[in-house]
């Protein structure tokens, strides 16, 4: 007898590059092996990918994937609906996980009636302040709600009048085999102008809508750095709209020749990249933050904002450091601090073995299929 599938339903996951898309690829990866041993089929219904996309899961023996990218994007909706519906009411799964809070409505409406239960993937500020009331609702009748932090948890709930014992906790997970130590690597040191400087380093998306990444903040505490640490330098990696704000902020401030825009880096390079820093620098406020562990993997110091989710990778300050986000002095304070090298959380191996113990792929692996059967 063909055993019950379940469904995931996702706006986008292999359209787009970000720290969400690969938690959620980490997600399916682990979900298909553990599907596939038990002779289950996962279905993945996507608004937004076409099946011209670069998915590196299609064929996955445990994952089926269908692609409902439309124009007008409207149609692709209505796509959606049809084809849920149609899984819904012939194959009558056991569940229907909920990649986004914007597809909520559209998975209660169709769930409830028919007595399926469905989960709900929250990650960060798309539900940090009240949602509209069609969405509250989708998450108070979701049978579990994930999340990847107690920071996101819980501006969920005060945002939304939600209990925190409705949400299950699935940290992000770095993989430990890409993200690994070594030395400067040469190229990049000439390519970017880093010999023989202190290096720190920002990955982050540079929209005019994501100012809360820090960057501008950290451009701020330079010049109080570089007086303790005249050869510092600043490698920023990230596109986007907000990059001639930043270059005019450098240069407003005096320090345009210790800033260095590298623009976007795929994935697969970005491990040579955190070999190059001797630090990572992103006061932001983060629902997780995916790039502090990548670092830490690296074996590299990491400074975060001291109220968002980034608490959870650095364990409350036990693995770096945690300063206020807008605050240039507390950068610059702890910047020179970390570029001293004398604190335990600049020891770059026990980084690394902290890191990959707690949300190393093993420790992500066991927590998803502990969620698994605790949703059976």
């Amino acid at each position: 007898m063909r055993e019950e599938t379940d469904v995931f339903v996702f706006l986008e996951i292999f359209s787009r590059e970000g720290g969400i898309q690969s938690y959620v690829k980490d997600i399916l990866t682990v979900y298909g092996d553990w599907a596939a041993r038990q002779g289950r089929v996962a279905q993945v219904l996507l608004l937004r990918d076409g099946p011209d996309c670069e998915n590196p899961l299609e064929g996955h023996p445990g994952l089926q994937f269908e692609y409902l990218k439309s124009s007008p994007p409207m149609w692709g909706r209505v796509k959606l609906a049809g084809v849920l519906a149609n899984r819904l009411v012939l194959h009558r799964p056991r569940r229907v996980f909920c990649g986004h809070i914007n597809l909520v409505s559209l998975v209660q409406g169709l769930c409830q009636p028919l007595g399926i239960p469905y989960t709900v993937l929250t990650y960060g500020k798309e539900v940090w302040e009240p949602l509209p009331k069609m969405a509250q609702s989708g998450l108070r009748q979701a049978s579990r709600l994930w999340t990847i932090s107690r920071y996101s948890r819980d501006r969920a709930c005060a945002a939304n009048g939600l209990q925190p014992s409705r949400f299950e906790l699935l940290p992000c997970a770095v993989d430990e085999r890409q993200f690994t130590p070594g030395p400067k690597p040469p190229e990049l040191l000439e390519r970017y102008g880093l010999a023989g400087c202190k290096v720190l380093m920002t990955v982050a998306r540079l929209w005019s809508g994501d100012i809360y990444k820090g960057v501008d903040v950290t451009i701020r505490a330079l010049p109080e750095i570089a007086q303790a640490q005249p050869d510092v330098k600043y490698l920023v990696i990230g596109r986007g709209d907000d990059q001639p704000r930043l270059q005019g902020l450098a240069q407003e401030l005096g320090v345009s020749d210790r800033v260095v825009f590298a623009g976007f880096v795929p994935t697969e390079e970005l491990a040579l990249h955190y070999r190059v820093a001797d630090a990572y620098i992103m006061p932001s406020q983060e629902g997780f933050g995916i790039v502090y562990l990548e670092a830490m993997a690296c074996g590299k110091p990491v400074l975060s904002g001291d109220a968002d989710g980034s608490a959870d990778p650095l364990q409350d300050g036990k693995l770096g450091w945690q300063v206020p986000h807008r605050d240039p002095q507390a950068v610059a304070a702890a910047c020179i601090e970390i570029l001293r090298g004398e604190d335990r959380r600049c020891d770059g191996d026990w980084l690394r073995q902290e890191t990959i113990g707690g949300f190393g792929t093993d420790a992500f692996t066991l927590r998803v299929k502990q969620l698994i059967e605790f949703t059976e």
